[in-house]
């Protein structure tokens, strides 16, 4: 017994020693890894509700606005004068609405109402930035349904979405890129996301991720590792079909396509 303890009390103090003969580069790897954790936590956006708030509000005056001169309007030149200018505040106004999210945690059942506050879904992330945004949709509903049925709740022209599937992801941006620009839905194998098209000639892609880093996030073709993997794709322009503009500006309800 007394070899036993005696070998417990060398193995503790050879333990000790090693720690501190090793003691600077231990301290050095904990401080790198530190700063690597700090660093990265540094990055992560803050969700914004403050500024959403402020913009919410501000898109409400503007459509409330426009939606008077869309009715005043004497023929279809003015009207569609009218939804030109709605289109611009739209495709300014949205971009910034949805990166007020930016940092909020994903959750396959997240259903938060405002940024941070809560986790949240892809499919009510965009069904709530739209509520938002002015919409008048039901965004429990909608937020429910697969990516097809929410483009097409909206874009409800036959041609108005193009689908692809098994398109190398390469011929699928560029083509993108190339497209007309505006505020997309995009649907995939298990997600939807809006695209933003037309930015500095590229696009960014801004969703709820439901992989790494499991949150909302904004990102460049070549960081849309979700977009890259979906072996289905479905797009639509929401800011450039007219009967959109239109459903908006007048408040119309939109129908969830359910099936």
């Amino acid at each position: 017994m007394r070899k036993i303890r005696l070998m417990l009390v060398i193995l503790t103090a050879l333990a000790a020693a090693a720690a501190w003969w090793f003691r600077n580069p231990l301290l050095a790897t904990w401080r790198a890894a530190y700063r690597d954790v700090e660093l990265a936590t540094r990055n992560v956006p803050k969700p914004d509700p403050e500024k959403y708030a402020v913009l919410t509000a501000d898109l409400q005056r503007w459509r409330k606005d426009l939606a008077k001169r869309h009715r005043e309007a004497r023929d279809d030149q003015a009207r569609a004068a009218v939804e030109k200018d709605a289109r611009v505040i739209l495709e300014q106004a949205l971009p910034e609405m949805m990166r007020c999210w930016l940092g909020t945690p994903w959750d396959f059942n997240g259903t938060a109402a405002k940024p941070g506050g809560g986790k949240i879904a892809c499919g009510y992330y965009v069904a709530t930035v739209l509520m938002d945004a002015g919409f008048r949709v039901d965004r429990y509903q909608l937020a429910r349904q697969p990516s097809e049925n929410i483009l097409r709740s909206f874009l409800t022209q036959k041609d108005a979405c193009a689908l692809s599937a098994g398109e190398k992801y390469e011929t699928f941006a560029a083509e993108l890129i190339a497209a007309e620009p505006g505020i997309y839905l995009v649907g995939l194998d298990t997600h939807v996301a809006f695209i933003v098209n037309g930015a500095d000639g590229g696009f960014r892609f801004i969703h709820s991720s439901g992989s790494k880093p499991w949150r909302v996030v904004d990102e460049s073709p070549a960081e849309a590792v979700v977009l890259q993997r979906s072996n289905w794709r479905m797009l639509g322009n929401l800011t450039a079909d007219p009967a959109v503009i239109r459903r908006w500006l007048r408040g119309e309800k939109i129908i969830v396509r359910n099936s």
